[in-house]
């Protein structure tokens, strides 16, 4: 049986996008196959002429995130500056909605025993998000890679902490982390918030 062209891309991109969801929401132990490819609308056989293994799969899907997330960023920074990602980052809209949002937030743990070659991917693209901070702080900050890359951690640890906690603690967690942020990158408004 012959299928239309790029049915196998429409699947392809399908497996990722839920896959993604999953891992975030799951976890990557958490999420097998078989439920990524029935949410995916597939069956179990279907996947492997799309991947050769769950690694490249996680892989592939983990790159994809953060590419979008370098354009998101670029995006946000561009309308509002850092604070406004300091905002929507660590905002409990975020913190409650793992599936749509930072891939690090989600799997740092599990990347940490994924293999060599995804943790390389993870290293390059991380290091453009922490390029593009670094970017946006205000000109009279130094060691702005550094500045910028202890940023990109404190808003992972602050999210992950955040969603780990009562309610309560997590709202005094986001807020003392956007004012740990912003004070580490000289922003003129850290007291204020």
């Amino acid at each position: 049986m012959r299928y239309e062209k790029g049915r196998k891309d429409t699947s392809r991109r399908r497996i990722m996008d839920v896959a993604a969801e999953r891992f975030r929401t799951d976890g990557i132990a958490g999420s097998g196959l078989a439920t990524v490819m029935k949410d995916a609308g597939l069956t179990n056989g279907a996947f492997y002429p799309h991947f050769p293994s769950k690694a490249d799969l996680v892989r592939e899907t983990l790159s994809d995130a953060l590419s979008k997330q370098a354009v998101w960023l670029r995006e946000v920074l561009n309308e509002g500056g850092l604070d406004r990602v300091i905002d929507i980052y660590l905002s409990p809209e975020h913190r409650d909605n793992p599936a749509p949002g930072c891939a690090s937030a989600a799997l740092l743990p599990e990347l940490a025993r994924q293999p060599e070659e995804t943790r390389g991917m993870y290293t390059e693209q991380s290091r453009v998000l922490v390029l593009l901070l670094a970017e946006a702080l205000p000109a009279d900050v130094e060691a702005r890679e550094d500045v910028a890359c202890v940023i990109f951690s404190t808003l992972i640890g602050t999210l992950q902490l955040a969603r780990a906690v009562d309610q309560e603690a997590s709202g005094r967690i986001l807020q003392a982390g956007k004012n740990a942020i912003r004070a580490l990158a000289g922003l003129t408004d850290a007291a204020a918030s």
